[in-house]
């Protein structure tokens, strides 16, 4: 087996040398990687390159209140950093606070996650940094993620941020849906935030993760449902719906997929035009 080199850098500086040199893989938390590679019970890992090990750099984490009323958070930042927050977005924390095991949620990075592109998870409208030596440049989470395992990362360039644009909703929603309630990979999931003023409807937005090769969103239909007053949701709820088959992929359990999460979509909407409480909207079990 092929030696391969392992980097430690002290600093985001001398990381972003390391990568622009040899293009080595950058690992944080390694609750991805680690399983990619892994050979075995009690066996080392093969990596197929040279490794960067970015997991102490003080400059990728913490979580910071932006003067826009954004929030910034480090790329080494992890689930478990994010669910205790008093500042994260209380959807985020949500979801950080049900992923995986509770080793698993203070192992697990945010940066490291987005990078691992999986279809199962996103943050709605949220930007990611990426840094080189040459400078940074800032896209949308869903322009980054390509595909499932495939990003718009370079080969020189290193997750450093995550920016979640300032967020009002009066009304969250969050599900996983797993084979048990703890310490399960998701099946299926949905995300949805809604704002209500004075009965009426001035933003939704809803996604759904696991439903295909990337997270499924759809604005067409979240139009559908903007600017209307809560009273009368019931009558744009089923056109929402039909609206909101299309993103879900035709492999992989369609049916299952889209009768779930158009029974989730359809409760929260419900609860939305029955006066529901503002803060988080929970399915009683």
């Amino acid at each position: 087996m092929e030696q391969v080199k392992c980097f430690i850098p002290e600093t985001l500086e001398e990381a972003l040398r390391i990568r622009k040199e040899t293009g080595a893989t950058v690992l944080a938390g390694g609750s991805d990687l680690m399983v990619a590679n892994s050979m075995g019970a009690g066996v080392t890992p093969a990596f197929k390159g040279d490794v960067l090990i970015i997991t102490n750099l003080k400059e990728l984490k913490g979580i910071r209140a932006l003067p826009d009323g954004s929030v910034e958070i480090g790329a080494c930042t992890t689930s478990a950093e994010i669910a205790r927050s008093p500042i994260a977005p209380e959807l985020l924390k949500d979801a950080a606070s049900r992923m995986g095991a509770i080793a698993l949620r203070n192992s697990a990075t945010i940066g490291g996650n987005i990078g691992n592109a999986s279809p199962k998870g996103d943050m709605m409208d949220a930007e990611v940094v990426l840094t080189s030596v040459d400078g940074e440049r800032r896209m949308l989470v869903d322009d980054y993620i390509i595909a499932t395992k495939k990003t718009a990362l370079r080969e020189d360039e290193i997750i450093t941020k995550v920016i979640i644009p300032k967020q009002d909703f009066t009304h969250t929603f969050f599900r996983k849906i797993g084979m048990r309630r703890a310490n399960a990979i998701s099946k299926l999931t949905l995300s949805a935030a809604a704002t209500v003023r004075d009965g009426v409807v001035v933003d939704f937005r809803a996604s759904s993760g696991a439903a295909g090769p990337k997270v499924a969103r759809s604005r067409k239909a979240e139009e559908l449902l903007i600017g209307k007053k809560v009273s009368e949701l019931h009558t744009c709820k089923e056109e929402f719906l039909d609206a909101w088959n299309t993103v879900i992929s035709p492999h992989a359990m369609p049916e299952y997929r889209r009768n779930t999460t158009r029974r989730m979509l359809a409760f929260f909407i419900d609860a939305l035009e029955a006066g529901h409480a503002p803060g988080r909207v929970d399915i009683q079990e």
